[in-house]
């Protein structure tokens, strides 16, 4: 397994999941080449589920039944095929397309290289001129970026609630081609006033929106950052363009944090990480460690996200800022489930302090905005953990007040918490009553696994209690959006 790439079974599973949708061995070698990191030449191997030896003998038997000559391969040949260590010769080409009954273009090795009258390096294509390595790359590139965004394009015109392996794919290698080219951009900043304007509608809209269509139009946005990125900018505009990445990533990453696809988030978490420190904003860096301390708090590792709570205020700074507050709330939420009272407490303090002096920044329904309704949602949610009594109940929603998430998730830890007193009738009740309010395209997996991990609270002795068997009823018939 060559360095970068995901273990077998991760191939494993994206087979397993073909077979019960019934995808072509091409559609698989695609979401494996998307997802794990391998060349389209292993992608295919590994759609079949062969190993090197394997395949070289399912070569050679080939050759043999079909009077093809000799096959001129090995285990180390192959390896270096697949791993852009060698290049097969045109015959051996043929050969492979043959054996995984895909085109050259399919392989990953439709070009072949050689010299021109002056020494120069060119790409042969079939049926095409010839050009430089980097022009075939560049228009490699396009080709794919212009699928991409088809398909997601076609997906958001479909209105498609569930998203495909094949579409999982493609915001893995979206969240990959952009590392890629932060690590080769020239560290500046790039963008136009509309990129700014598009930033701060996402960022309004993504309070209301569905996580999965909202992820589909962030891969199209982030494909035009991309291919801005490609070009050196001026200083100034090269900081617009990073500061657009950073807030784009993070909407994806919390997206995906909502449908629990932890993997993903993380790497989109990373993804931002990287363009705030490249970009070198304290507060923005700041701001990227406060949001992804919420990934570990929903999905088990509450010292971790203390750990990134405290990075985030340090780099936060004295002065007072949405990142500052967020980051003492995030930790005071973490410690008070923690069972470390005391400090919840004096972390909360701090989070209304800071908030206190902030300056009013407007929009309160904005990503990323620490507003006074999110400060009440963290102070409410620490209290709980903290096992006082919060008589609160969410107001009801209106045009003019988006839907959100929060008070679902604070209805369900005060659930959970009447579940530990003993309060099994009520503690489902109201469990159910959070479940009802949720809208099916926001009933993701962040949501339902708050709701399974109560049930599993519940003393098997009460297992048959009618308010119990319901809310179980709900929870299973509740489909996640995933």
């Amino acid at each position: 397994m060559a360095r970068g790439e995901h273990s077998p079974a991760c191939a494993r599973r994206w087979r397993e999941q073909a077979a019960s949708r019934q995808w072509t061995h091409w559609q698989t070698a695609q979401a494996i080449h998307g997802c794990c990191g391998v060349s389209l030449l292993k992608a295919h191997r590994l759609a079949r589920g062969w190993s090197a030896r394997q395949s070289v003998q399912e070569l050679e038997e080939l050759c043999e039944h079909q009077n093809l000559g000799e096959a001129r391969a090995s285990i180390d040949l192959l390896n270096a095929w697949e791993n852009n260590r060698a290049r097969p010769r045109p015959q051996t080409i043929d050969l492979l397309a043959r054996l995984y009954r895909a085109n050259a273009v399919r392989l990953g090795l439709a070009g072949d290289y050689c010299e021109d009258g002056g020494g120069a390096k060119v790409v042969v294509v079939s049926g095409g001129e010839g050009r430089s390595p980097y022009q075939a790359e560049e228009r490699e590139r396009s080709e794919d970026d212009i699928e991409r965004r088809a398909l997601f394009h076609q997906a958001l015109l479909g209105s498609r609630s569930v998203m495909t392996g094949r579409l999982l794919a493609e915001v893995e290698r979206t969240r990959q081609d952009l590392d890629r080219t932060l690590a080769i951009s020239t560290v500046s900043e790039e963008q136009l006033d509309r990129l700014d304007e598009q930033v701060m509608r996402y960022r309004r809209e993504y309070i209301s929106s569905a996580p999965v269509p909202m992820l589909y139009r962030l891969m199209l946005e982030l494909s035009d950052v991309r291919t801005l990125s490609l070009t050196r900018q001026p200083a100034m505009a090269q900081r617009r363009l990073l500061n657009a990445t950073v807030m784009l990533a993070l909407l994806s990453a919390d997206a995906l944090m909502k449908l629990g696809d932890t993997r993903q988030a993380h790497a989109w978490y990373g993804t931002a990480r990287n363009a705030s420190d490249d970009m070198g904003d304290v507060r923005l860096r700041a701001l990227v460690r406060a949001q992804q301390a919420m990934l570990p708090y929903y999905y088990g590792d509450l010292a971790e996200t203390v750990r990134l709570a405290r990075e985030a205020r340090m780099l936060a700074g004295s002065a007072p800022s949405s990142p500052a507050a967020l980051g003492a709330a995030a930790e005071a939420r973490a410690l008070a489930r923690m069972g470390e009272h005391k400090a919840a407490r004096v972390a909360l303090a701090e989070a209304e302090r800071i908030f206190a002096r902030m300056p009013p920044e407007g929009h309160d329904h904005l990503a990323f905005r620490f507003s006074e309704r999110r400060l009440q949602f963290y102070r409410i949610g620490t209290l709980i953990e903290l096992g006082e009594d919060v008589d609160w109940k969410p107001g009801p929603t209106s045009p003019s007040e988006p839907y959100a998430i929060d008070p679902v998730l604070i209805l369900l830890d005060q659930a959970a918490h009447l579940v530990r007193d003993g309060k099994v009738d009520d503690a489902c009740h109201l469990a159910e009553k959070a479940l009802l309010q949720v809208p099916p395209e926001h009933r993701t997996s962040i949501v339902l696994n708050r709701a399974r991990a109560l049930l599993s609270e519940v003393p098997q002795t009460r297992h048959r209690v009618a308010a119990v068997r319901r809310l179980n009823d709900l929870v299973i018939g509740a489909a996640p959006v995933s």
